[in-house]
């Protein structure tokens, strides 16, 4: 058994963001121009190709709209990562534009994931609990129209 876990997250950022944050944010990303001073070990977010066991793909992107940027990152993460990755993810908290879910934190072998949440210009995780699953044979997303 594997401590690897799930991270996804999806949010904006403004356009304003000074060169030194979006230098940071290219770093982790592994792309070039990225530049390191905040004494993280190394990227968390460079890895690229096929996930070894969340499945699927891992990304990392970072794009402008021009009033904005649009960050998304799918990436598997092992607890010993957890500290750097709650700052990392606190210091987006702290700059991001988006409120609302703008992520999880999934173990591998669960079906359901801590959901994470901006508001107020913090990150806070909602833990969901589930009693009872109830699934339907038909439907994977809900018809608006029934």
């Amino acid at each position: 058994m594997a401590d690897i876990y799930e991270l996804q997250l999806t949010l904006d950022l403004p356009g304003s963001l000074p060169p030194q944050d979006l230098a940071l944010l290219r770093w982790h990303l592994g792309e070039e121009g990225g530049r390191q001073d905040d004494g993280y070990a190394y990227p968390l977010w460079a890895d690229r190709g096929p996930a070894l066991r969340i499945g699927g793909a891992l990304v990392g992107e970072l794009c402008s709209d021009g009033p904005q940027w649009a960050l998304t990152v799918r990436q598997e993460a092992h607890p010993d990562e957890f500290d750097d990755l709650r700052r990392m993810v606190v210091w987006l908290g702290a700059r991001t534009t988006t409120v609302g879910t703008v992520g999880y934190l999934r173990f591998y072998e669960s079906h359901v994931p801590d959901v994470l949440v901006a508001e107020a210009g913090t990150v806070r995780s909602a833990v969901l609990r589930v009693e009872k699953v109830l699934e339907s044979a038909t439907e994977v997303i809900p018809d608006p129209h029934a």
